[in-house]
């Protein structure tokens, strides 16, 4: 929850050093000359800085004076926009030296100036944000660099070896562009270096072995690349480490034991490793962490108790891993307002410190086994239990839905969106706002299970819902103008649908990355879809499937529905931009699903003919039978027609006072087949089931009599006919019937006495009436 998270210290710490030329503004110089107050620069460097204006396409600064972030053009800002320039005048008499340059957000569409090497005093570049595109010119080697920012442009070719000669340099930032190849190994000649961006890029290889010379390394980051081979041990050399993110990197697990050395981190996110599993690794000695994610990693085994000893923690992400055992006590870290343990083998019951605590926290436990009665009695805003239990009734998807009443054939959801009609189908309006832990269920049966929060922003509930940057313009823009975002795992789910094949049509559209010449369109997007728990789409990017950003791509899938529910789930797996338009902004990104089966509803007044007929059918099934038994003499005398559904009750009593062979004639004495009568009598009594859906088929009726089929016994109130009070007379009867001291002959049957006659008569109406009820 966005609203109850304290300031991290890390974040601050990676913000303030990447900007590090901003924070220098801070820093006061003797910037005013005798005079008329203007800034000296020596010739060679104001002619530096016109051919720098000029190779990134700058058109606005003020060259009068220089040393000034006043620029000469007005003209509407991004909301990443800075323009600072920060001269030193205290290193030589009389004159001013450039010291430091930040060009943000401005959109620049040059390259990156080679004359950035003639200005010797300078010790800060950020031209972050902007549309730059090429190579890093090899002028560059002899600068005196200490701060380099190059993220989000559209930079290409392999990150070049000879920026391991810029020994001054402390932070390095070249994430989200388009750099390939494998990383210099020359790196490890940065001994000085403690801030490394190197995500969202096209790197591949194995990690260089000579990074373990970087020991003043305090942040790393290297998530959505390409590279190759396991994670490499090299965690010993980094004992200052305070933030590591490796997020999709294409890293091959197990964790290295080494980690454990990481005394210092606040920060642990590696998610989306590939190969082999491990168990949970050492990490009781990190006291200071505040943000942990070990996700998707293979970890298996249990949670390990010493979690509850961070008593920092704010985040705990250990979704989507092999963990199994019950969830240990954290009640003691009252900070740790967000939990993800998604998609885990838990089991057990839910802990009363987790089901007790209120909205302020957010916690998902979706996909998992815990045991049903341990759940809450209700849903809760931020407490997500969908498919959480290992045994749920119908197939429920949570404790708090109710049965379904009536069967669905189609659902059509305007994701994100208010209600819109496209034809002759009505998009149902999903304008609720989400969350990092909600389960949502509308009125009409489907709904939908968020898990996940933004990190490195100040994530709110508004964060989850995208609407369209620009005109949309291709047919039925109505669906595309709003689209549902998730930073991990997104879930629609529709329920009471009809088993059958279903068609599933999801529409995307790209409305927030751009594709013009700013650097809104260095942002890449790529997530994975599910249909029914099966991987349909890998690395899917929108754009590019569009080939374009605001234009409509249409997949469409086959799903069987065998359990009358069918889910759509979209997953972020660490890959594509986590910084643009700004930090926080990735995830899957949906606009419209539509599911429509593929066979006609019933018609649902030929189905009541059906259900019916099917009544009377079983009921003369039943009538077969027991003629059957009746010719061959095992009833003994001749009963009339509305008698024979007498005989049911007769012998549902029997077998309620555990003695079937009661309904057969004692004259016969042993002479018949007693299996083949108990299991003619047991057969008639399946087909005598007040619900039609539990009647068992003519062709399994024929194999049961032919005794290839085992004959289930079947255990039924006789009053389900008709009056309780009925029945007890009846029953009273037959034991009357049955009394040595009655005085009525032994060979009648109760079909002749008058009083049964009464009661049969009375009765042989509840069956058709009982049983229009129950269809």
């Amino acid at each position: 929850m966005g609203n109850t998270k304290t300031i991290i210290l890390h974040d601050v710490i990676v913000f303030l050093l990447l900007l590090l030329c901003m924070e220098m503004g801070s820093i006061q110089y003797s910037t005013a000359q005798p005079g008329n107050g203007i800034l000296l620069l020596p010739t060679s460097e104001v002619k530096a800085i016109r051919e720098i204006a000029a190779q990134l396409n700058k058109k606005d600064w003020n060259f009068s004076d220089p040393c000034s972030n006043k620029t000469t053009i007005e003209r509407p800002h991004t909301d990443q926009y800075f323009n600072t320039i920060i001269c030193n005048c205290s290193i030589s008499a009389n004159v001013c030296h450039l010291q430091s340059i930040t060009f943000v957000g401005q959109d620049l569409d040059g390259v990156l100036p080679p004359s950035v090497a003639k200005l010797q005093y300078l010790k800060q570049l950020n031209l972050g944000q902007n549309y730059l595109s090429g190579t890093i010119p090899s002028e560059w080697a002899s600068t005196k660099l200490e701060t380099l920012v190059l993220s989000v442009n559209n930079l290409t070719g392999p990150i070049p070896s000879f920026l391991g000669r810029i020994t001054t340099l402390k932070a390095l930032g070249l994430e989200s562009n388009s750099f390939s190849g494998t990383i210099p190994p020359e790196f490890g000649n940065l001994v000085n270096m403690e801030i490394i961006f190197l995500s969202a890029n096209n790197l591949t290889g194995p990690w260089p072995a000579t990074f373990a010379n970087m020991t003043n390394l305090k942040t790393l980051r290297i998530s959505s690349n390409n590279f190759t081979g396991k994670l490499p041990d090299i965690f010993r050399s980094w004992k200052q480490l305070q933030n590591f993110e490796l997020q999709g990197s294409g890293f091959e697990g197990p964790i290295p034991s080494s980690i454990s050395v990481l005394n210092n981190l606040l920060t642990l996110r590696i998610s989306d490793l590939k190969g082999e599993s491990s168990e949970f690794p050492d990490l009781r000695s990190m006291n200071n962490m505040q943000k942990l994610m070990l996700r998707s990693c293979n970890i298996r085994g249990r949670i390990p108790d010493y979690i509850s000893t961070l008593t920092n923690l704010v985040t705990l992400d250990l979704s989507f891993n092999r963990l199994e055992g019950t969830i240990p006590n954290f009640a003691n870290i009252m900070g740790l307002s967000t939990i993800f343990l998604t998609s885990n083998q838990l089991t057990g019951l839910i802990p009363d410190w987790i089901s007790s605590r209120d909205n302020r926290y957010a916690i998902d436990l979706s996909y998992n086994n815990f045991t049903k009665i341990s759940g809450p009695p209700a849903c809760r805003e931020t407490f997500n239990l969908f498919r959480a239990f290992s045994q749920q009734s119908n197939k429920l998807l949570a404790p708090c839905l109710n049965p379904c009443s009536k069967d669905r054939y189609s659902v059509h959801i305007n994701c994100g969106g208010k209600e819109v009609t496209i034809g002759n189908i009505k998009y149902q309006a999903d304008e609720d706002v989400g969350g990092s832990a909600k389960f949502f269920q509308s009125p009409a049966d489907w709904g939908f299970s968020s898990t996940g929060d933004f990190w490195d922003i100040w994530s709110s509930t508004k964060d989850h819902i995208a609407n369209n940057a620009s005109i949309l313009r291709m047919k039925n823009s109505e669906l595309y103008t709003t689209a549902r975002l998730s930073p991990l795992s997104l879930t629609y789910y529709a329920r009471c649908l009809a088993n059958g094949p279903y068609t599933v049509k999801l529409h995307f559209a790209e409305i927030i990355l751009r594709d013009n010449r700013s650097y809104y369109s260095d942002g890449s997007r790529m997530f994975d879809v599910y249909v029914q728990g099966k991987l349909k789409l890998k690395d899917f990017d929108i754009e590019k499937e569009a080939k374009g950003v605001d234009k409509e791509v249409i997949r469409n899938f086959t799903a069987m529905v065998t359990d009358k529910t069918l889910d759509i789930r979209f997953q972020w797996a660490g890959k594509g931009t986590t910084n643009v338009p700004r930090r926080g902004m990735y995830g899957s990104l949906i606009s419209a699903i539509s599911m429509e089966s593929n066979f006609k509803p019933p018609d649902e007044h030929r189905s009541t003919k059906i259900i019916v007929a099917g009544v009377v059918s079983a009921l003369l099934l039943i009538l077969m039978i027991l003629v059957i038994l009746w010719w061959k003499g095992y009833f003994g005398g001749k009963p009339s027609r509305e008698q024979m559904l007498c005989i049911v009750i007769q012998v549902l009593v029997s077998q309620q006072k555990g003695n079937l062979m009661g309904v057969v004639d004692s004259k016969l004495e042993s002479e018949f087949n007693h299996e083949e009568v108990f299991r003619m009598i047991k057969v008639a009594l399946l087909c005598t089931n007040p619900s039609p859906a539990l009647r068992p088929t003519m062709s399994a009726v024929v194999s049961m009599l032919e005794g290839r089929t085992l004959v289930h016994e079947l255990i039924m109130d006789p009053s389900v006919y008709g009056d309780q009070s009925r029945f007890k007379a009846l029953t009273e009867y037959i034991d009357h019937l049955r009394s040595p001291s009655s005085k009525e002959p032994a060979q009648q049957s109760f079909f002749y006495s008058s009083e049964a006659s009464r009661l049969g008569r009375s009765s042989s109406t509840a069956p058709s009436t009982s049983n229009s009820n129950q269809t």
